[in-house]
């Protein structure tokens, strides 16, 4: 089970990163972009997912693009969601209390990759292989 403090700690483990805010919700930028952020479902969501709404705290994540979005839904489909509002969007939803420490790492790691803007990885040893 995860928390926003391991969130925060993964996060500003990586080079260049700040907190900040987006829509009034807490998040973490690169290059002055959102990369990872808390994503509160409103009543729209909640209706869109039905059944499905998760009972806990909820983590969205960029992805690399509408292809990446969904590998990581095919691949993780008990932790990785989305939302109609979502649609055309490269970013998932992740159940925070469901996810483990290495998938978090991993998916923190990758959304800090999407948005790092490419002089910053590279003056960090992190360019695209």
């Amino acid at each position: 089970m995860a928390t926003w403090a391991d969130v925060e700690r993964i996060a500003t483990g990586l080079p260049a990163v700040q907190e900040g805010t987006t829509w009034g919700n807490r998040c973490w930028k690169v290059g002055g972009k959102t990369f990872v952020w808390v994503r509160p479902l409103g009543k729209k969501d909640r209706a869109d997912l039905g059944d499905e709404v998760p009972d806990g705290e909820v983590m969205a994540v960029r992805v690399d693009g509408e292809g990446g979005k969904a590998e990581l839904l095919l691949a993780e489909p008990e932790v990785c969601f989305t939302i109609p509002h979502f649609a055309g969007y490269s970013a998932v939803l992740v159940k925070l209390d469901e996810v483990d420490e290495t998938l978090l790492v991993e998916l923190v790691e990758d959304a800090w990759r999407v948005m790092a803007p490419p002089k910053i990885r590279r003056d960090h040893g992190l360019q695209d292989t």
